[in-house]
């Protein structure tokens, strides 16, 4: 998700960054007798603070030091990004768990093999001077959403966890950018999106705050971003798998013990990019995410069966899988970091 609109292909908005650059740490450790390995991430949208880790763990030789030369290019939604791992036109794909479950039902080829996400920053996103200080405040208000997105298609089940049936908010279906121009212009009541993305862009655009009603706060809540692989090279390159995510989730930390330096690493590197302040406030409100009482304190990247459980029984009352089915149906664990 994104405020502004889009105009420019996706071809044009690729970034690509080369481990190998980038400085003195590049190159140490795995894989020495053959050299890094090239492979490309595909994001679920255009670069925001929730992709510092990244950016960081580049800039520091990260995933360099893991014997890998990792190239990073914009996505243009998770659905889009999980296709494009399943046909194979990247290695991996950063993407929503909804989105990536959904596309195994329809017989896509991939898993995942790590959420770092792993509480759903979807939120009802409301100006403070709205007026709207709980959820039974929305009732009658109109919510700009964008249907078919796991935010839209749960949020029957948040108003109904939080006292409300679905037809007490009425809905205005707009894409990501339409969703954000007709909050700030006053058009709806509020927004459904990602707290830690729409809503600092909307802050620093308005001057305005805003205020947040979030899922989980009703005790909805369930995985979102993470690495997604194609099976066929989970298969063929098993190592690989587990070196990009044993570098993605040293990335995470990393980043995690240095927020300022993990955005200044992402300043103008894309022309989609938000403010340094923003970029700030999006990484800090992702940290938030990274954990869950069945997670604290391990390796950002560590996944829990119970976690993956109610993940897919929520997706499955939503419908957005058919039934719920075993978790290595999704799932696979093998690549799980060091100590999980």
């Amino acid at each position: 998700m994104k405020f502004k609109k889009i105009a420019a292909t996706l071809a044009a908005t690729v970034l690509t960054l080369a481990a190998t650059a980038c400085g003195s740490g590049a190159g140490s450790g795995a894989q020495a007798d053959s050299g890094p390995q090239d492979v490309t991430l595909m994001l679920n949208w255009y670069p925001y603070g929730e992709h510092a880790p990244f950016y960081y763990g580049l800039d520091q030789g990260i995933f360099a030091k893991h014997g890998i030369n990792l190239t990073v290019k914009a996505g243009q939604g998770s659905t889009k990004t999980a296709q494009a791992v399943g046909s194979k036109q990247v290695d991996f794909g950063w993407a929503d768990t909804p989105a990536v479950l959904a596309n195994i039902d329809k017989g896509m080829p991939i898993k995942s093999v790590g959420v770092f996400l792993q509480t759903t920053p979807s939120a009802v996103q409301v100006f403070a001077d709205k007026n709207i200080n709980s959820v039974a405040d929305l009732k009658g208000k109109t919510i700009a959403v964008s249907a078919g997105d796991a935010p839209t298609t749960t949020f029957p089940i948040f108003l109904q966890r939080s006292g409300l049936q679905p037809n007490d908010v009425k809905q205005q279906n707009l894409d990501a950018a339409g969703k954000i121009s007709a909050m700030m212009s006053g058009q709806v009541d509020g927004l459904i999106g990602f707290a830690h993305d729409q809503g600092p862009t909307i802050a620093n655009k308005s001057g305005k705050e805003v205020k947040y009603f979030r899922y989980s706060d009703a005790g909805l809540s369930f995985y979102s971003n993470g690495l997604v692989v194609n099976n066929a090279l989970a298969k063929e390159k098993p190592e690989l798998a587990k070196k990009m995510v044993a570098a993605t989730s040293e990335a995470f930390a990393a980043a995690q013990a240095k927020p300022q330096d993990a955005v200044k690493s992402m300043v103008g590197k894309d022309p989609q990019m938000p403010p340094e302040p923003v970029l700030l406030d999006q990484w800090q409100e992702t940290t938030k995410l990274l954990e869950t009482s069945a997670t604290r304190g391990k390796a950002p990247g560590t996944n829990a069966d119970s976690d993956w459980q109610a993940t897919i029984q929520v997706l499955a009352e939503a419908k957005l899988i058919e039934s719920a089915k075993p978790v290595d149906t999704y799932f696979d664990r093998s690549a799980q970091p060091a100590g999980s």
